[in-house]
């Protein structure tokens, strides 16, 4: 019997990188997991993957229509919400002038808006002791160069977690951000060119981190596996940092 057996989880953008790392981890310590993703093919993928214990809901986070759907399908299942990852979120390189009102807008209508909103209407579904995790990154510590929107996001992210962790202590659900590094996922490999600057990109990061490597999504799939369950209980608040030490030493 895993630490999440009988337990419900739910893990937005589900379908790919962190969040299906998660959601398989999530899975396999006994949790029935809910899986979000834009995208049929992968969120499809995803749920054969994992088996009988995911079920996949089509949708995006900036879409209130979609989440609703979403938390109707989960109360369906008359069980309430004992985990929720808030992982789905953006991320694109442009330079402050050439930053637009639409990239604004997507990055912050779905890292931060989106990301509100997923809690927000979470809370009448979410059991008393429930964890909430927030997907946060490294970069909202520094000034990474034609970062600034997708940091100002997270930023907002890790506040977001102080703040609920403070309103929802009365109810004994406990609100904590995972911070990742650079981490292999395809997203990450989605922020620059082709092949060779890929393969130039990764390289760069890995020269930055300590442990001298990226991270996988697994590494953070078991943070966030410690956060969902009851051996963190004593955690609210925090940012629990997946960053090979790249902004701790």
């Amino acid at each position: 019997m895993g630490p999440l057996e009988g337990k419900t989880a739910l893990v937005t953008g589900g379908s790919t990188g962190i969040g299906l790392a998660s959601a398989v981890r999530l899975a396999a310590e006994g949790a029935h997991v809910f899986i979000t993703g834009r995208r049929r093919t992968e969120l499809d993928a995803a749920v054969e993957m994992i088996g009988s214990a995911a079920t996949g809901v089509i949708g995006d986070i900036s879409n209130l229509a979609d989440l609703d759907r979403l938390y109707e399908t989960i109360r369906g299942r008359g069980r309430g919400l004992d985990v929720l990852f808030a992982n789905a979120s953006v991320a694109a390189f442009v330079p402050l002038e050439q930053v637009t009102e639409e990239h604004f807008d997507t990055l912050f209508g779905i890292n931060v808006r989106g990301t509100l909103f997923t809690v927000r209407k979470a809370l009448p579904l979410l059991n008393d002791g429930a964890s909430v995790i927030l997907n946060g990154s490294t970069n909202a510590d520094v000034g990474a160069e034609a970062f600034g929107v997708y940091a100002a996001t997270k930023t907002a992210t890790r506040s977001f977690a102080r703040t609920w962790a403070n309103e929802l202590k009365g109810r004994g659900i406990r609100v904590n951000t995972v911070t990742p590094g650079p981490i292999e996922t395809p997203g990450l490999a989605g922020l620059v060119g082709g092949p060779e600057q890929v393969d130039a990109f990764k390289r760069h990061l890995a020269e930055q981190v300590p442990l001298g490597r990226l991270g996988r999504p697994e590494e953070v799939a078991a943070a966030v596996a410690f956060l969902a369950s009851a051996q963190s209980g004593f955690i609210t608040g925090s940012s629990l940092y997946v960053d090979g030490g790249l902004n701790q030493i």
